[in-house]
This record gives C-alpha cells, sequence and structure tokens, in this order.
C-alpha cells in the first residue's frame, strides 16, 4: 500500500497548477477601440499590482520550505523509498538525497516529516531533460488516495506509539488526505483534480481564521472536473488565474493556497503568505524549454504567417517585441467542454467563501469573480506541454488543429520519452472504446475534446508550416 503513497500525493498540490494565473479585477469596462481592436466574443483582462521579491530565497523556500508543515516522520518515508542521489534540485541536508516532489522539514513540534511539495505537480521529466515549470501529465489520480491511510497509520503506531510526537507531526496531514482523497478519483490516469481539492480544503476551513472544521461549511460538488497542468513560466505574461480566468489580485495569496491542507489557521498563514512573494519573482524568472532538434526556419516563416492571420489576436505575438493581450474567450466562442468553467472555482459558494475569506481581505488580497469561458493561453514553450485544452483530451498540435481527426478514445503509454516531436505532443493509439484507465474517454462530462476549431479552415501545408513555427516560439 505505501508505494502508491509517493504518487498520490501528488492531487494534493495540483491546486498549485492552477496558480499560473491571476490579476485584479477591475469592475470597470474596459475601452474598445474601433476595429474592433479585440475579437468577438473575447473580453480583455485588466492587470494588478504584485508584490517583488527575491528569486534566490523564492527558490529556496519553495524546495525546502515548511509551507506544508505536516507529513510523515522521516524514518518512516527512508524505510519505505530509501534515498534519491539525484539531487536534481541542488538541495542540502537531508533534502539532498529526498525526491525531488518531496521536502524533508521540521514539524511545528520539531519532529522531521517528508512532506509533498509543489514538484508534484510543477516538474516533470521530457525525454530524458527534468523540466522545473512543466506540468505534470505523467500522475494517477484514479483511486481513492485516502485509502492509503491505514497503512500510513499502523506504521507511525508500530514505529512511535499513538499518542506520540511523531503521530501530532502527521496527523495535520491525514486529516487533509481523509478529508479529500475520496472526492478526487478521475476517469483516466494524466488529468489532475487540483480545482476541486481547493474547494474540498476550502470547504473544511472556517473563513475568516482558516481553522479546520470537521464537517464541510460549503457544498462538495459529485463531479471530479479534471484539468491539465499548465506551465509556470507562462506565469509572467497572466494576468487571471485558472483556466476560467476566475482567480483576480495577488499572485500569492492564490499560490499558497495548498498550505490549506495542513496549516492551523491564519496565524500561520500569515507566515507563509510572507515568503510567496519571494516564490513568484523565482516563478516569473522561469523560462521555457528549447525545442530539441532543428527546425525548418523556411517552413516556421510561412507558419509564423499563418499564425498572424489565425491566432495572434488572441494567442499574442511572439520575439522581442512579443505581446500578450489576455482575453477571456466566451463559451459561445470557444466552444470547448464547458464544465470546468460552470464548476468549482465558478461556482457561487466557492466565490463567496474566498471573497469573505482572510485570502480576500486586506490591501495585498485575491478575489474571485467568475465570467464564464476560457483564458486564450500564451504559447511560450506551447511545444512541450501537450496534452492540449484545458482537460488535456486532445494529445498533439497536429490533431487539435485538424479537429475531425480527434480521436474520442485515446491511448499513450505515460512514458516520459514517449514524445512525438514532428506532431508535437504524445504518441497515442486510437482505442475503439475505454478500456482500461489509460484511456482518454471523451465521451465523459468535463473529457470532451471539442471546441477550439479555428485551425480547421486551414490547408495541410499550412497546418504543418503552423506546427512547425510553434516549435519554435
Amino acid at each position: 500500500m505505501l508505494p502508491m503513497f509517493k504518487n498520490r500525493l501528488i492531487l494534493l498540490f495540483g491546486l498549485l497548477i492552477l496558480l499560473v494565473f491571476a490579476c485584479k479585477h477591475d469592475p470597470s469596462p474596459i475601452p474598445i477601440d474601433p476595429g474592433p481592436q479585440w475579437p468577438a466574443g473575447t473580453t480583455p483582462i485588466a492587470a494588478s499590482d504584485q508584490r517583488t521579491g527575491d528569486a534566490g530565497q523564492g527558490y529556496d523556500y519553495l524546495v525546502n520550505g515548511n509551507y506544508v508543515g505536516s507529513g510523515i516522520p522521516i524514518a518512516i518515508y527512508r524505510t519505505v523509498y530509501g534515498d534519491d542521489p539525484a539531487n536534481l534540485l541542488g538541495r542540502t541536508g537531508d533534502n539532498a538525497t529526498i525526491s525531488p516532489a518531496f521536502t524533508a522539514l521540521d514539524a511545528a513540534n520539531g519532529v522531521r516529516v517528508v512532506a509533498p511539495n509543489c514538484m508534484q505537480c510543477h516538474a516533470q521529466e521530457l525525454r530524458g531533460e527534468f523540466v522545473m515549470g512543466l506540468g505534470n501529465t505523467v500522475e494517477d489520480y484514479t483511486v481513492d488516495g485516502s485509502a492509503l491511510i491505514g497503512g500510513l497509520d499502523a506504521a507511525v503506531t508500530v514505529f512511535y506509539g499513538n499518542p506520540s510526537p511523531e503521530w501530532t507531526a502527521y496527523s495535520a496531514f491525514r486529516r487533509g488526505l481523509l478529508a479529500s482523497g475520496p472526492h478526487l478519483i478521475t476517469e483516466t490516469v494524466g488529468v489532475n483534480p487540483a480545482d476541486k481539492l481547493a474547494v474540498i480544503l476550502a470547504a473544511h476551513r472556517n473563513p475568516e481564521d482558516l481553522s479546520w472544521r470537521s464537517t464541510p461549511g460549503t457544498p462538495i460538488p459529485p463531479e471530479v472536473v479534471p484539468t491539465d497542468v499548465p506551465a509556470w513560466w507562462l506565469l509572467k505574461k497572466k494576468n487571471a488565474m485558472f483556466y476560467s480566468g476566475v482567480g483576480r489580485g495577488d499572485f500569492g495569496k492564490f499560490l499558497m493556497a495548498s498550505s490549506l491542507l495542513t496549516m492551523s489557521d491564519s496565524s500561520e498563514a500569515r507566515e507563509i503568505d510572507t515568503h510567496f512573494k519571494d516564490v513568484l519573482a523565482y516563478i516569473n524568472s522561469l523560462e521555457p524549454p528549447v525545442y530539441p532538434e532543428p527546425i525548418d526556419q523556411t517552413l516556421a516563416d510561412k507558419g509564423e504567417k499563418v499564425f498572424e492571420a489565425h491566432c495572434e489576436k488572441c494567442h499574442g505575438t511572439y520575439g522581442p517585441d512579443g505581446q500578450y493581450p489576455n482575453l477571456l474567450v466566451d463559451q459561445k466562442t470557444i466552444g470547448t467542454d464547458s464544465v470546468l468553467a460552470s464548476s468549482n472555482f465558478s461556482a457561487h459558494f466557492f466565490e463567496d467563501w474566498y471573497n469573505n475569506s482572510w485570502f480576500g481581505q486586506g490591501p495585498e488580497k485575491g478575489q474571485v469573480v467568475a465570467e464564464g469561458g476560457y483564458v486564450a493561453p500564451p504559447l511560450d514553450g506551447v511545444w512541450a506541454t501537450a496534452p492540449y485544452l484545458h482537460n488535456g483530451s486532445v494529445p498533439d498540435l497536429m490533431t487539435l488543429l485538424n479537429s475531425p481527426t480527434r480521436p474520442t478514445y485515446w491511448k499513450r503509454s505515460f512514458s516520459t520519452d514517449d514524445y512525438d516531436l514532428d506532431a508535437v505532443g504524445w504518441k497515442y493509439t486510437v482505442e475503439p472504446s475505454k478500456t482500461d484507465k489509460q484511456t482518454y474517454d471523451t465521451t465523459l462530462p468535463g473529457y470532451g475534446n471539442g471546441g477550439h476549431v479555428f485551425g480547421d479552415v486551414l490547408s495541410e501545408g499550412e497546418r504543418e508550416a503552423l506546427v512547425v513555427y510553434l516549435k519554435g516560439v
């Protein structure tokens, strides 16, 4: 049972995947220049001031900090997993031999524990390279993570006893896993239920002081809506948080929200919050990985013309003088699966909870503003970020740009080496039906692969040139 624990912890931090997009809501209308300046069916999202910080200190806190302050006693962790000598994060002390997805730290009572960190969702190997900030799209959330609690309880009890200081140091993590695990089971491997995780953790917190309440104070929706994990390096361009653009205001308040899993109350939240201006500075320093093979520049130049004609009004321009418009595209225009845009963060009860909670108060506050539709994302490093659409329903770029060819059922190996650099995305097979949990079923609510049909008007040659151009943005 315990070996599953390492993979299942990722869902508890998927909520940080969503923190790639935030801005302050401006209730006043934004003037539209004659033309019109913005494509029909889109609305620009205004920017907000963000706190400045130190990127070096932000990296240190991200990989060594105690923003999740409860976990497994370190002796149990080492017994189960042993040492990881790769040290991909360049850490020292205990963390030099801990997996990059975990952090050894001292719990509030001084007991040394190992807790999952942000790299659970925001780092992944791709073709043999460890890419910091790349959304993790190979993890399995199709089982109930709380099923692990029995084994962990037994291990802590046998090693240390209950009650014991070690049990106390583990108990907040245990509580969060029990509350969330049964509600976060996806239909296929590789998608992330992070939006719902945030809703669950909020339901178990008093909004004023963030203290834990054993009985949820707001509804927990029955559906588990999948998301694909966006890349962190896009954050510097974004004015709105989450795929549906509902997160407005201070980036730091959203970035620290995974601490709801284990924090004691708002007093601990205030201390954690002081570090997230630095975490933001580090995230803003990230750049996308460079496409690893030569690019046909003649074809890329042709593709750039196609991009200018069909794509840049929503997705922006690239290069030294590139501009990104930060547009929210309404549901009728984009046509992609609508379930995410109408659930979880967009639900009125979550909007009320967040805006009236500790996170929504003070001069540096976050605000949830649900307006429907989805944000047209920037495309920096898009070659590395398959699968595509907000729910990861399309395996590669060539298929995204030719909607009739999108498979209803498709399957991939989940090996991070199994990447198609020509079609730009994951290698896959078309299946006749959903045969197992590795098969993506686009007929399920929330998993649909329709919409974003703008590439259908292109010829095969134009489509090929466009994909070559996108390899280099």
